[in-house]
């Protein structure tokens, strides 16, 4: 059969529960057959489209669909400056999209062409319950004592702006001033506060995450993560903000807190020195971030020799096709450790349908 070409390039937007959603699809030359990509960025949506349709859609109209390699390279020299959360994103829509086409064409799912002959080493993926908060302030909340498996746990800051932050009729804790503020001593202490109580009530077969969104100083994180070692997490995530990631050897000499990383990084280089200094225990990435299925798939096999295991990123800013891109990356990754996902709702639900559509 000849080799299908790319006849089309579309971007569809939509905004299931007022989050905004990107996917790119490819059309190609032969009837019936295209493919998906997820290429949502929620922070600067309106951005995508453009780098789609302007840029990267004139560069690869007639181009084979067979060689994704070399399509996902001409894409990221095509701007000369690399690594930009916007272009990387529109990459990624492309890059999924030539997957998928690649598995509709065989007729095999994605992950049988990303293992090999050798096989996918797994059968399912782990993910965890939550986030949940398990206290407001002093009192517990009513859902968290139900907790088991692996469970991410976050505490909110009454008055706070924050992640985590709320809760009605706590008290509002002072800050400096009345608009939006976040004081990094004020969450440190109810952080641990929580994690302690949480490992007292819940025991110790209770796997406990916990996400600090690089919201502390590198001082301050070093010593949290000191702090909380003798409550054994499953991991605490992005304690350090990227530019701050030289702080990683001061936590990884002085605990044995398990450390995720990298959420917030656009490139592949990014996570190369953590990894080959062992700094860090699981490589943090937002796929469609990244690049794509591609680069995350490169990003996999290199952990794996360090020992460093995979929890890829997946909110609900993240498309239902980008949560498929996780968990195929899951399936063929011998270092899988963990899958975060967010229940799709039935408005998001809706609006993969009209993608199908």
């Amino acid at each position: 059969m000849p080799i299908p070409k790319i006849k089309d390039i579309s971007v569809i937007e939509c905004a299931p529960a007022g989050v905004r959603l990107t996917v790119v699809k490819i059309t190609t030359d032969q009837d019936g057959l295209y493919g998906y990509g997820c290429a949502t960025f929620t922070q600067r949506a309106d951005l995508v489209r453009p780098a789609v349709e302007k840029y990267l859609k004139p560069l690869l109209l007639n181009k084979t669909t067979d060689r994704i390699e070399d399509i996902w390279q001409a894409c990221y020299d095509s701007s000369y400056w690399k690594n930009g959360p916007v272009l990387n994103n529109a990459i990624s829509g492309i890059d999924q999209a030539l997957w998928d086409i690649k598995g509709r064409q065989a007729g095999m799912p994605v992950y049988q062409l990303a293992a090999g002959s050798a096989g996918k080493p797994r059968t399912a993926t782990r993910t965890p319950t939550g986030p949940i908060t398990p206290m407001w302030w002093n009192r517990p909340s009513a859902s968290w004592r139900r907790a088991s498996g692996n469970v991410r746990v976050q505490i909110g800051i009454p008055g706070m702006a924050g992640y985590g932050a709320g809760g009605s009729g706590a008290p509002r804790v002072a800050a400096l001033h009345e608009g939006q503020v976040f004081e990094p001593a004020v969450y440190l202490r109810r952080a641990l506060k929580m994690l302690e109580t949480c490992r007292k009530e819940l025991g110790a077969e209770v796997e406990l995450l916990h996400d600090m969104h690089e919201r502390v100083s590198p001082n301050q994180a070093v010593q949290f993560c000191k702090d909380i070692e003798q409550f054994k997490l499953f991991f605490v995530e992005d304690p350090l903000s990227p530019e701050d990631s030289a702080y990683f050897r001061q936590i990884r000499s002085q605990c044995a807190t398990p450390i995720a990383m990298g959420e917030l990084f656009n490139s592949p280089h990014e996570w190369q020195p953590l990894i080959a200094e062992r700094l860090i225990d699981y490589v943090r990435v937002h796929v469609s971030q990244a690049g794509g299925f591609t680069p995350a798939r490169k990003i996999a096999i290199m952990a794996e020799m360090f020992g460093v295991k995979t929890a890829w990123h997946g909110p609900g800013d993240v498309s239902p096709i980008g949560h498929m891109a996780n968990v195929t990356l899951d399936v063929v990754s011998y270092n899988f450790g963990i899958q975060e996902y967010s229940t799709s709702t039935p408005a998001r639900k809706r609006s993969s349908r009209d993608v199908q559509s």
